[in-house]
């Protein structure tokens, strides 16, 4: 319904989501959450098959986009950990690899995955939902955090920001359920009342991916942040973007993931 505008640009790729649901048998004493805890057995493999994928993390679980045109090497590739299922006419209906084979490609020998730089803000983030009811309360607010808010200096010389106090904020309302992601000065302006966190109230730092761009036509590069993560066994939300990929990971292990991070990019060299 939107209008054709020379300010918006649209993928030309059709992208469906993979919602991935626990049926109870994860390893007793598994305790990640978000990205990494399917870091191993969905993330790892669709990138060894060069399948590139969107990740979005929300505060009720989290979901993957592929391209529709690489349903086959998906489905394909994860038949054998999981059960698939497709939505037809609001009914989940099975899928089998018999039903997508036609146009399997069998995947190209993978190569070296370019290591993208990481930075880790001080700026400290909330993982935050509301309840449905509530949201004409903060709507006024959310419109002007999310379109009028001033943003930190754009450097243009070096063309990043000032990672001390770098700007994000997400929004997403998927099946009524609604996630937001902001710092913690933003959450301030907002009724304490009206915002549902976790029982501890944790706080979260970020790790952001990229020099420029990423586009989404690369794989592999939320595995390369994804499988540290999980073998650490460190719980962490990711958000896919144009320009850059972004994990969430608790405050007090900051320094740690930093650290492995650091490790991934001096081994891949």
């Amino acid at each position: 319904e939107l209008p054709p505008s020379e300010f918006m640009q649209v993928a030309d790729s059709t992208w469906l989501v993979l919602s991935v649901v626990s049926n109870g048998r994860e390893p007793p004493g598994c305790q990640a959450t978000g990205v990494t805890k399917i870091a191993r057995s969905v993330i790892a493999p669709l990138a060894e098959h060069h399948v590139s994928v969107l990740m979005l993390s929300t505060y009720q679980t989290d979901f993957i986009l592929v391209r529709e045109r690489d349903l086959p090497v998906v489905i394909h590739t994860l038949a054998g950990e999981f059960d698939i299922y497709k939505e037809e006419s609001g009914e989940c209906v099975p899928v089998t690899c018999d039903d997508v084979s036609n146009g399997f490609l069998k995947p190209k020998p993978p190569a070296s995955p370019t290591l993208h730089p990481v930075q880790s803000p001080q700026t400290r983030f909330c993982v935050l939902t509301v309840a449905p009811d509530t949201l004409p309360a903060i709507a006024t607010m959310l419109i002007d955090v999310l379109f009028y808010s001033h943003s930190p200096p754009w450097d243009a010389a070096t063309g990043s920001q000032d990672l001390d106090s770098i700007t994000f904020f997400s929004f997403s309302l998927i099946e009524g359920y609604i996630s937001i992601v902001m710092d913690a000065e933003t959450q301030k302006r907002f009724p304490s009342d009206l915002l549902l966190t976790s029982s501890t109230g944790e706080l979260w730092r970020m790790v952001r991916i990229g020099g420029q761009p990423l586009g989404f036509d690369e794989c592999g590069i939320v595995a390369q942040i994804a499988e540290p993560l999980a073998a650490a066994d460190i719980s962490a939300y990711y958000i896919s973007t144009f320009n850059f990929d972004h994990a969430l990971v608790p405050e007090e292990g900051i320094a740690e993931v930093i650290q492995l991070l650091q490790q991934r990019q001096e081994s891949g060299r």
